[in-house]
């Protein structure tokens, strides 16, 4: 059972470690040979977010939560900075490049939405902040019920029809019942989750790289119409998220450490679940799920690589 277990570890490591370059080869061949991953149903992308939200709930304890009483400015600042800088970045780009009502609602639903355990997985290679990065992606998560609606329809009012309770009621379903399963099986049977979290990255990158797979497949034809636009806004989102949490942390005195969490927290976003939201919130807009596609790509690829950078960065530095 313990040589089981290795095997599986090692597989988990390979499929932590090449995660960014795993998401780019299935991104590539959905677009450019969709026929190969049209059999994945995008009715399925809710039930695979859900897989790796109750796989993020299954590593959470308690400490995590006691951050916000023993570092409440940090996570407040992780908050704050979370939901107005990429809210506001999206509104911004969208608004500049010109896009249509059902691109500029897929790209501010990105900005909406919670950091994902992705930003956790950046922050530890980055060696930056873990506590804080995966505090700030708890706190930012439970509040995106009723944050990510809000903030959707403030910027979104005057181009399409927003309904926030139906947004609300998805990020419940989606989200927050399956983090707080996770957690609750993770307080009850802790010795038998401690195995199971050696291997949550294979099951993690499996279940992203099948959402990618389902809507980049179902929706290459309206990608490659949308051209080049979408994807110059969906890098520029992410990559301004980075430098602004970055200038953040400098403006603020911030250590090296926390600087690097707050940069990777706000520049990575939970773009699966953006993604989810689109198809629900907005059926009558099937481009909506394109930014929510292209980001969830890019900032496996973006953070690997900030990950190199900030790596090398050090408080002596």
């Amino acid at each position: 059972m313990d040589e089981e277990m290795k095997v599986l570890e090692t597989i988990s490591n390979f499929f932590g470690k090449f995660m960014a370059l795993i998401v780019l080869a299935i991104a590539a061949l959905a677009l450019f040979v969709p026929v190969s991953c049209t059999w994945i149903q995008t009715s399925w992308v809710n039930y695979l977010l859900m897989i790796v939200m109750f796989g993020m709930g299954l590593t959470l304890k308690l400490e995590d939560f006691k951050l916000v009483f023993t570092r409440p400015k940090d996570i407040i600042i992780g908050c704050v900075a979370q939901f107005t800088i990429m809210p506001l970045l999206a509104f911004g780009l969208g608004k500049v490049f010109g896009l249509d009502a059902a691109l500029l609602a897929g790209v501010i639903l990105v900005g909406t939405c919670p950091g994902g355990t992705s930003s956790n997985v950046i922050t530890y290679m980055s060696k930056g902040d873990v506590a804080l990065s995966v505090g700030m992606t708890s706190v930012n998560t439970i509040l995106a019920p009723l944050l990510t609606p809000a903030i959707t329809w403030l910027l979104l009012r005057t181009t399409v029809t927003v309904d926030p309770m139906n947004m609300f009621l998805s990020i419940i379903k989606v989200v927050i019942i399956p983090i707080a399963l996770g957690f609750i099986i993770n307080k009850l049977f802790g010795k038998v989750t401690e195995k199971l979290v050696t291997i949550l990255p294979t099951v993690s990158v499996i279940a992203i790289c099948m959402i990618v797979a389902s809507v980049v497949s179902h929706n290459a034809e309206k990608i490659f119409s949308t051209g080049i636009v979408v994807f110059a806004v969906v890098i520029l989102h992410n990559l301004l998220g980075y430098a602004c949490g970055f200038g953040l942390g400098k403006l603020l005195k911030l250590n090296v450490s926390k600087t690097k969490a707050l940069s990777v927290e706000i520049g990575m976003q939970n773009s699966g679940l953006a993604t989810s939201l689109a198809g629900s919130a907005f059926p009558d807009l099937a481009m909506a799920t394109v930014p929510g596609a292209i980001f969830s790509v890019w900032h496996n690829i973006s953070g690997a690589i900030l990950a190199n950078i900030y790596n090398r960065w050090s408080d002596e530095a």
